[in-house]
């Protein structure tokens, strides 16, 4: 979001150091939820993604990153909404302490990220054109991006079997502020 904004910031990258670094008294104080994101922004600190995308369009408002009617805006929170609150949580690293085996966690893992997915095929055959809302780049677009990195790269899913979904990625992947992002292209902790 900050590179669709054309903010500049300096970056914190995190690594598999991460879930020790963020079960810290230091970062507690930062993000009481121990999770990431967390931006600090004009002397405060935002948690929680949605909260972050929404505060940045609150107050950097150009270039606008949501549709222009109620109608657009619905479907844009529509998959916002299917991406952090329906599939990310359950393929939060978090989780996996709770399984007796790592397949149970990449069964239940893989089973609701998929079911996530079709979810996400079947709104964006609704609200697509070249991006998730029309031919416009929205806080959609941000939210899934990362989302199926992680569903192909760590879970191994296909998307062919969302050829909407399989689309608007390939598309997204081919955009200047994704490929800043890009795992690829971050580096590490020292």
């Amino acid at each position: 979001m900050l590179h669709a904004k054309q903010l500049e910031f300096e970056e914190l990258p995190v690594d598999t150091r991460l879930l020790k670094t963020q079960l810290t008294d230091q970062y507690r104080a930062i993000n009481p939820a121990q999770k990431v994101p967390a931006l600090m922004i004009d002397g405060e600190t935002i948690v929680e993604s949605m909260a972050i995308l929404q505060y940045l369009e609150e107050t950097r408002p150009s270039p606008s990153l949501t549709p222009n009617t109620p109608l657009l805006r619905a479907r844009m929170r529509e998959i916002c909404e299917t991406v952090v609150s329906g599939i990310q949580p359950l393929q939060n690293l978090g989780l996996k302490p709770h399984f007796e085996t790592e397949e149970q966690f990449q069964r239940f893992t893989k089973h609701w990220s998929e079911r996530g997915l079709q979810t996400l095929e079947d709104l964006l055959v609704k609200s697509s054109g070249r991006y998730c809302v029309g031919d416009k780049l929205t806080m959609a677009d941000i939210c899934l991006v990362p989302q199926l990195f992680n569903a192909v790269s760590r879970y191994k899913l296909d998307l062919n079997k969302h050829p909407t979904l399989s689309r608007i990625y390939k598309h997204l992947l081919l955009e200047d502020i994704f490929d800043k992002t890009h795992p690829k292209n971050i580096k590490p902790m020292k």
